[in-house]
């Protein structure tokens, strides 16, 4: 029996303390609702979980800057339903002006239609607009440039009077030499690389647009000085431009969106004139090309909305998999939480009792003095 050493209410003291640290960590998580409230609470369950939630959040803006987008796509079509409607009334002015029955102050008048259908348009693609920024007038069109070659065939930097109008998604990127040859009526391009294997060539002698096609979606529209030009050049399709979405967590989870110029150039209807009953024929085929070329622009644009809306829903199911992958990880399982809780209580107050009992031990080492 000793007085200066209580072996007994050292031990019960320590196990005293183990069960209070214990409650006072179990009272923190059913408190917080997180069973992960420090780092040393489950290191590497706190750097996991830090991950997944930062790409939880990530996935979220990614979701907005999705929707974002469909508003983008459904403003440019909007103004893309209103500019085929316009075009649809230039085709009836046309048939109309193309009867015999029109005299030239007829056509005049509907020629003074016509005259401000086309302004309309061109104003609606300059000015339509979704957070200050046009939508249809170009701006977002992959880039493309023409160089001239030296006798080596290095590119010079002079201007070629060749201007890249646009090319389609499907076009192959990178450095091409054209040998633009042939005649006005049967032009002829060859590519090294070859841009496709079955290229077929046009070329409107009105607008001056040189059309190169394929049967695998490749397309690019050159824009070519007065007169039909021919000899070497190289062309440079960069493959940039396009409205770049960020739709994913990562670095370079993104979506292109060429978007087509609108234009009366673009549509070949820059030079509709009405007024004698040849120039309303003429129109006619013209405004029908318009048309194509304004619907084509529009399905575009709604297989756009349609990949967007998609990417929204996957990324949705993706954040909702992540939330309860990061739910299990960090969460407290309140009813398990509880039931440890309850226990803890109970041993803190058992071994507050016990502490009592053993700080009366040395009290006994009294009886024996007496």
């Amino acid at each position: 029996m000793k007085i200066n050493s209580n072996s007994t209410a050292v031990i019960t003291g320590n196990y005293l303390l183990r069960a209070e640290n214990a409650l006072s960590k179990s009272t923190e998580r059913l408190s917080s609702g997180y069973k992960i409230n420090n780092a040393s609470d489950n290191p590497a369950g706190y750097a996991i979980s830090s991950k997944m939630r930062a790409q939880i959040r990530s996935l979220e803006k990614a979701a907005n800057n999705a929707d974002d987008a469909v508003n983008f796509i459904q403003t440019g079509e909007g103004a893309l339903t209103e500019i085929q409607n316009m075009v649809q009334r230039m085709n009836e002015l046309s048939v109309q002006a193309a009867n015999g029955t029109q005299t030239t102050a007829d056509r005049e008048a509907i020629q003074a239609e016509i005259s401000q259908l086309c302004d309309e348009i061109e104003r609606m693609a300059n000015s339509t607009e979704f957070n200050e920024q046009p939508i249809i007038n170009g701006n977002y069109e992959y880039r493309g440039y023409t160089y001239n070659l030296d006798a080596s065939g290095e590119k010079l930097t002079t201007a070629t009077g060749i201007n890249v109008l646009s090319y389609s998604d499907e076009t192959k990127t990178g450095e091409f030499i054209l040998n633009i040859g042939g005649t006005e009526e049967i032009p002829t391009v060859t590519s090294t690389p070859d841009l496709a294997t079955d290229l077929t060539v046009s070329y409107d002698k009105e607008s001056n647009i040189l059309s190169m096609k394929a049967n695998d979606g490749t397309e690019v529209l050159l824009e070519m000085p007065e007169g039909y030009k021919t000899g070497e050049i190289m062309l440079d399709l960069t493959g940039i431009g396009a409205m770049r979405v960020q739709v994913g967590a990562h670095e370079g989870q993104v979506l292109e969106m060429s978007i087509p110029e609108i234009s009366l150039q673009k549509m070949g209807i820059s030079e509709l004139d009405v007024t004698t009953q040849e120039g309303a024929k003429e129109a006619i085929g013209k405004v029908d090309n318009a048309l194509d070329y304004v619907s084509a622009a529009r399905s575009k644009f709604g297989a756009y909305e349609n990949r967007l809306e998609h990417i929204v829903s996957s990324l949705d199911v993706t954040t909702e998999s992540l939330e309860g992958s990061y739910s299990t990880l960090v969460d407290t399982d309140m009813a398990s939480e509880m039931t440890e809780y309850t226990k803890l209580n109970v041993l803190q107050q058992a071994a507050t009792s016990m502490l009592a009992q053993a700080n009366q031990f040395p009290q006994q080492a009294l009886q024996l003095l007496q």
